[in-house]
């Protein structure tokens, strides 16, 4: 496998994107919302150092914000793993495509580069903001600084890729088996399913949010990445692409 064509492969897939306002949107307006409005949520808080009582344990507003940055992460490849598929097949580019000395696999990693390098630019920028303006608001009750933080360096480092590895590798499988954006990203969507079920686990203090339990989150998306992983692999073949994917 020759990692500089599957990087061309992207390169068109960004500009494709560039064009596009909905993926624009998606990657700008989005995190935008997640980096300033919830920190204005802890500045509009009258006690902005109390805890809550969350899954039996004391926690910050702020520690249970930094969550959220694992859902977007899921978020955000939707609308572009989608598009990456099906634009192919919108515009008829498939055969064209396959004509190219590239592999499958360079394909299909081409194809994940797109989808995944300005998700996690994004949300890497987005998480700056979002630590700089809560340590502004919470600076002078603290007494300290609040992040970043090891539950942060966690989540940012492990959980968030892992999560977006997650979400392209689902959408290229859902994209491969239908012929919109939108209905793609409709399936894709109904997936946050298991994301809402553990926060909803959270507030009903069921489960916690901890070290250990973002490591046991982890540990099954590096499981369901896997598992995804070959059947990409199964998926992505110029046979089944040229029966199947139009």
């Amino acid at each position: 496998m020759k990692l500089w064509k599957s990087w061309v492969i992207a390169k068109k897939d960004f500009s494709v994107f560039m064009k596009k306002k909905r993926i624009l949107y998606t990657l700008i307006i989005l995190p935008l919302i997640f980096s300033i409005g919830l920190p204005l949520t802890i500045a509009n808080n009258p006690d902005p150092s109390a805890s809550i009582t969350i899954g039996g344990m004391p926690l910050t507003l702020l520690d249970f914000f930094s969550f959220f940055y694992i859902i977007l992460a899921y978020i955000i490849p939707t609308t572009l793993a989608s598009y990456s598929v099906i634009s192919e097949k919108i515009e008829q580019s498939l055969e064209p495509l396959l004509a190219t000395p590239t592999t499958d696999g360079e394909l299909l990693l081409g194809k994940s580069i797109s989808s995944f390098l300005p998700c996690i630019i994004v949300i890497y920028a987005s998480s700056i903001i979002f630590m700089g303006l809560s340590d502004l608001f919470t600076y002078q009750s603290l007494g300290y600084l609040f992040f970043p933080n090891w539950t942060m360096a966690v989540i940012l480092l492990l959980a968030v890729p892992l999560s977006s590895i997650l979400s392209v590798e689902l959408n290229i499988i859902i994209s491969s088996r239908v012929g919109d954006v939108r209905t793609a990203g409709q399936l894709g969507t109904l997936l946050l399913i298991p994301f809402v079920a553990f926060y909803a686990l959270i507030v009903s203090s069921i489960a916690s949010l901890n070290i250990v339990n973002i490591v046991v989150i982890m540990a099954i998306f590096v499981l369901l990445d896997l598992a995804l992983f070959n059947i990409n692999r199964a998926t992505f073949n110029r046979d089944s692409i040229l029966t199947k994917w139009k």
